[in-house]
């Protein structure tokens, strides 16, 4: 456990934190922890967790002018949902990228190719939908970092399983308060 690794989290949990409350200021604290992580797991030879980093880094700035001038007249996002089908469409990309990802990184020393692409491509994936206010975003993440303990603690990287299994928590705390948002705003508009 390092001094960058204990700071990454810390922003970690502060993003999450402003996530679940809808705060705009998610998006800094996501840009300052991806940019230690992404040094952190390229030095664990976990290479698509750290490209997935420079991603990241990207989303945050789209996530904050979405959730800004995003939406209806530029007022920002609510909250969606997205209908099964679109549901069953991501899942297969989701499954094959994570097959050719994972063929490409076994030529290379990666640990866990496959368990490793299908994190990150599914991480990309639900960030966007993040960005977008999908509701179901929640359950996607609840899959990934579940996995993503197990990587974690694979490559020795402690503190950040800890953040994970801590995310688990919140992901549900996270559901719950943007279903009862969802929710409300759905039944005024009905």
């Amino acid at each position: 456990m390092s001094v960058a690794e204990v700071v990454a989290v810390l922003l970690a949990i502060t993003y999450l934190l402003l996530v679940i409350r809808q705060n705009i200021l998610c998006w800094a604290a996501a840009l300052a922890s991806v940019l230690i992580y992404l040094v952190i797991f390229f030095n664990a030879q976990l290479y698509m967790e750290s490209a997935l980093q420079i991603f990241y880094a990207a989303m945050a700035v789209y996530g904050w002018y979405q959730w800004k001038y995003g939406g209806i007249e530029h007022q920002g996002l609510r909250i969606v949902t997205w209908r099964l089908h679109i549901h069953a469409i991501v899942i297969g990309g989701i499954l094959g990228l994570t097959l050719g990802f994972g063929w490409v990184l076994s030529a290379t020393d990666a640990a866990f190719p496959y368990l490793d692409s299908f994190t990150t491509v599914a991480a990309v994936i639900t960030t966007y939908m993040v960005t977008r206010k999908v509701l179901e975003n929640w359950a996607y993440w609840f899959v990934i970092d579940g996995l993503s303990v197990y990587l974690y603690v694979s490559r020795e990287l402690y503190l950040t399983a800890g953040l994970f299994v801590l995310y688990l928590g919140m992901i549900l705390i996270g559901f719950r308060c943007w279903w009862r948002e969802w929710r409300s705003e759905t039944l005024a508009t009905a």
